[in-house]
């Protein structure tokens, strides 16, 4: 395992962030345009989790479960991560505890080694902060059923690919349907909206020359 793409990734997430700018490439038209949160918004944490498996780098991502008819993430590609308690502390602790919720990883074996810009998700009222994790052991995961239909392990190399990014129509109510919504293809699900926009943030920031993950 190549330790070169980490230290280059350590190394960007210390220097300025893209930020905003990178994550609206991947937003829809109508989101194309900066709501500042308000002061109702509740925190988040989010982990991108990257974890060495066979020759190559990983990142995991869940698919939610939609067993609550009022959530407005149920059956969506993310990050795993969730609300801040008041007995987290920090938004960090958030984002490990969730994950060991969610995809039952031991937050004692994951680094984090920087952050992402936040985002705020109109939509659900939520100010999300992407925090990025390492671990040197490929996990063995373990999905919340309640929580968590499937596990996805891209490689992180395939967000690299120009055919992972698309368009396509989404129908997102009875009568509501977004246009050339901007999506990554992993495995032939749908990664969009706020997963997507954090995701091309890390992007930019780490692989601004088109090359790593190995």
């Amino acid at each position: 395992m190549n330790r070169n793409f980490i230290d280059r990734l350590k190394e960007k997430l210390q220097a300025p962030l893209p930020g905003i700018e990178a994550q609206y490439k991947m937003a829809h038209v109508v989101r194309r345009r900066y709501e500042p949160p308000p002061p109702t918004a509740r925190q988040a944490g989010v982990l991108a989790l990257f974890y060495p498996k066979g020759a190559t780098w990983h990142i995991v991502l869940i698919e939610r479960a939609s067993s609550h008819p009022a959530d407005r993430h149920g059956g969506q590609i993310s990050f795993p991560g969730g609300k801040y308690e008041e007995t987290d502390g920090t938004l960090a602790i958030t984002a490990l505890r969730e994950a060991e919720e969610e995809v039952g990883i031991d937050p004692e074996k994951i680094e984090l080694i920087g952050e992402l810009t936040e985002l705020y998700i109109p939509v659900s009222n939520f100010l999300v902060k992407p925090y990025v994790g390492l671990t040197t052991n490929t996990p063995r995961f373990r999905p919340q059923a309640e929580e968590v239909r499937a596990i996805l392990e891209p490689p992180f190399e395939l967000f690299l690919r120009q055919d992972t990014r698309q368009e396509t129509d989404l129908q997102i109510s009875d009568n509501i349907t977004l246009k050339k919504v901007p999506f990554f293809n992993v495995f032939g699900k749908v990664v969009w909206g706020a997963t997507a926009m954090m995701l091309n943030e890390l992007l930019e920031a780490v692989n601004e020359n088109g090359k790593g993950g190995r």
